[in-house]
């Protein structure tokens, strides 16, 4: 009788499990799993077991989680060891035995609810005998779960690559911030899922679009709280080291340890992302430039002028974002059409009372692209955030608005995340919309313009110019200004009339964040043109941070307007530019492949391209697998036109791709970085 059947020793084969299981980045001591997936569990027992076979039916696993486990809302099950299996829902099936011991598969459904379970062990009805914990996640690799994801290197990319690349800048001037994902540090789990025990709908936490939009809710909720300092009261203080998700994630959930100065929407993304991959779900940050944000769905929004050519804060309607970053994650939608699987963006509004979970939307992208807009609110705001117009108003001193000619400022022009397997960038624009022009776009317009009329929402069109007496301009301003450099900018007056026309030409400099938030005005110029019938000129001026009336702030983006209105129209010529400020390069020379536990040497440079010296430089550099712990330095000062050149020498101790992060802080700016990626490939034997 299985009375008698006692167990010995129980193995749960931890390693082994994880390596199967993708998961041994996590730990080698803690089981984790993903769902839908079996894995191997050896039991040991004091006596010969022969005579028990028959009664498998007998011992019984149960698994649970939560701090109530029941089978009512699926947090605990009872299943049997048998010789055959049931692969429909938990099921435990003995693969190998002998005298002594049973070496079982243990499979669990593909919908199971993820998070921190117990594993027990029933014999004949007794009390049940704890086993060990192990914690389960859902499984892109499985093609029964929901999140499942049919490339590998898809899934390597956006599953188990902790290394990422998140793109600010401009369009025309992209900036690679690396970043540390991090999901798989030894606390990222426990952290995601403590955030997540805040739901009460433990039974739905087997859906990974419930269990998204908690997390992305409850994250942004975290950022709101104002734990962190925004962009705006940070200036004059030293920022806190802003490199990976991990740090942030710690302070967001525990308050503890020094301020995080790091409330961008791009840190955001990444934290969620973070959170996302370390769960299972297949999750990426994209970076829209020239994006539409607060405009409530509408596609125009209103973008105010003085007569010097600079921006007027008041009374916009919605704002064109510099850029904007996002999080995508993978998944199906059952309860949609097949084509509104795959990529999601989450989409957080701020809280109504419908309560947390109903401030987060996972917006299939390609509703977006069809400009479907009855399948949720939130469709209407990310289709304008990428398809909205731009109409630019002058205010008169007086007080009256009057109309420029019509600002073609293209919104979404680039949408870009990291590429797969590489650090190259990827271009994914034409996921979010059909190319400017083609039939498509035109069609997807239509169907959006029928849909807002029926609504009696006529905001899709601009207001349409009636020019008798026409003036053309257009601004050549370059991608972006050194710090401390200067640059030429030009402007191109167009007179196709047969008429003289007298012109005043006004341009402006402003710095601006990257959310289209006024920050300083630097520099203003005006002239007064005759321009001759039919005459194309051009004015060309040097563009130099010496002419600033002060130093623009950190993260800020120069706005570089024209305005030209002649007498005998009230039309005014408008165009704009926006260029970021690059700073000094930070250089690495580095071999792409070494050998593990040989020395690598590295070689930093930095030239000071500056009319003043650097001072208090501290280069730090750390990068996982390569070095224990981060290593700073204090270096000397740098002097105009010099090179700083510095190297370093340490050990690489894993093997496989890793990167090099160099971060150098000095009295100019704070957090400049470059990476470097290197192979670290296994010792050669000896012969």
């Amino acid at each position: 009788m299985a009375k008698g059947l006692k167990i010995k020793s129980f193995d749960l084969q931890v390693a082994k499990n994880n390596e199967e299981h993708h998961t041994k980045e996590f730990s080698s001591k803690k089981l984790i799993l993903r769902r839908g997936q079996s894995f191997y569990v050896i039991l040991k027992f004091l006596t010969p077991i022969d005579r028990f076979l028959p009664n498998l039916k007998k011992v019984a696993f149960i698994a649970q989680t939560g701090e109530q486990p029941s089978p009512t809302n699926r947090t605990q099950v009872k299943f049997s060891v048998s010789s055959l299996g049931d692969r429909k829902g938990w099921s435990a099936e003995v693969e190998e035995s002998d005298d002594e011991s049973w070496t079982i598969s243990v499979t669990t459904p593909p919908d199971a609810i993820i998070g921190h379970y117990s594993l027990l062990l029933q014999v004949s009805g007794r009390k049940p005998r704890l086993l060990g914990h192990f914690t389960l996640l859902f499984n892109p690799w499985v093609p029964e779960d929901a999140v499942f994801l049919n490339n590998e290197a898809q899934r390597r990319e956006y599953v188990l690559n902790q290394n990422g690349i998140i793109y600010l800048g401009t369009s025309n001037c992209l900036q690679e911030v690396p970043w540390d994902f991090g999901q798989f540090e030894w606390d990222v789990i426990d952290l995601s899922l403590s955030l997540l025990n805040v739901d009460t709908q433990v039974e739905e936490w087997g859906n990974p679009l419930h269990v998204a939009r908690v997390l992305g809710a409850l994250l942004h909720l975290l950022k709101e709280k104002r734990v962190l300092p925004t962009l705006q009261t940070q200036e004059g203080a030293l920022p806190t080291k802003r490199r990976g998700s991990v740090p942030i994630l710690r302070q967001w959930l525990t308050g503890q340890g020094r301020p995080v100065y790091a409330s961008q929407a791009w840190v955001l993304a990444a934290v969620t992302c973070t959170v996302l991959r370390g769960l299972g779900i297949p999750a990426r940050v994209i970076t829209t430039f020239a994006s539409a944000q607060g405009t409530g769905g509408s596609l125009l929004v209103d973008e105010y002028y003085n007569e010097e050519g600079l921006q007027n804060g008041e009374g916009q309607t919605g704002k064109i974002w510099v850029f904007q970053t996002s999080t995508e994650c993978w998944m199906a939608q059952p309860t949609l059409a097949p084509d509104y699987g795959g990529w999601q963006v989450l989409h957080v509004a701020v809280p109504h009372e419908g309560g947390v979970l109903e401030a987060c939307e996972l917006v299939p992208v390609r509703a977006v692209k069809e400009g479907t807009l009855e399948l949720a609110p939130a469709v209407a705001d990310l289709f304008a955030s990428v398809n909205a117009s731009c109409v630019v108003w002058k205010s008169c001193e007086d007080g009256t608005l009057e109309l420029t000619s019509y600002n073609t400022k293209y919104i979404g022009n680039n949408i870009s995340t990291k590429g797969v397997g590489s650090d190259r960038c990827e271009d994914i624009t034409q996921n979010y919309k059909y190319p400017e022009g083609s039939p498509e776009e035109k069609e997807v317009l239509r169907r959006v313009q029928e849909r807002m009329e029926h609504g009696k929402d006529n905001s899709i069109c601009p207001p349409i110019l009636e020019v008798v007496d026409p003036l053309y301009l257009f601004l050549e301003a370059p991608c972006s200004l050194s710090l401390g450099g200067d640059t030429m900018l030009s402007v191109t007056l167009v007179n196709p009339s047969d008429q003289e026309k007298s012109v005043q030409l006004a341009i402006g400099v402003q710095a601006v964040y990257y959310d289209g938030v006024f920050a300083a005005e630097l520099w203003r110029k005006k002239l007064y043109l005759t321009l001759s019938a039919n005459l194309v000129k051009r004015i060309t001026t040097s563009l130099s941070s010496s002419y600033f009336g002060q130093s623009p702030p950190t993260n800020s983006f120069l706005r570089i307007t024209a305005m030209a209105t002649h007498s005998e129209s009230s039309l005014s010529c408008f165009a704009q530019e926006d260029i970021p400020i690059c700073r000094p390069q930070l250089v690495i020379q580095m071999p792409e492949t070494t050998q593990q536990y040989q020395p690598l040497t590295v070689l930093v440079s930095i030239q000071n391209s500056l009319d003043e010296p650097l001072k208090d430089c501290v280069i730090s550099i750390f990068g996982r697998g390569l070095i224990y712990r981060e290593r700073s330095y204090r270096l000397d000062p740098v002097w105009p036109g010099n090179i700083l050149r510095t190297k370093f020498q340490f050990t690489p101790t894993h093997v496989g791709l890793h990167r090099l992060t160099v971060e150098m802080d000095c009295n100019m700016f704070q957090n400049l970085t470059s990476y470097r990626n290197v192979m670290v490939v296994a010792p050669e034997l000896p012969a």
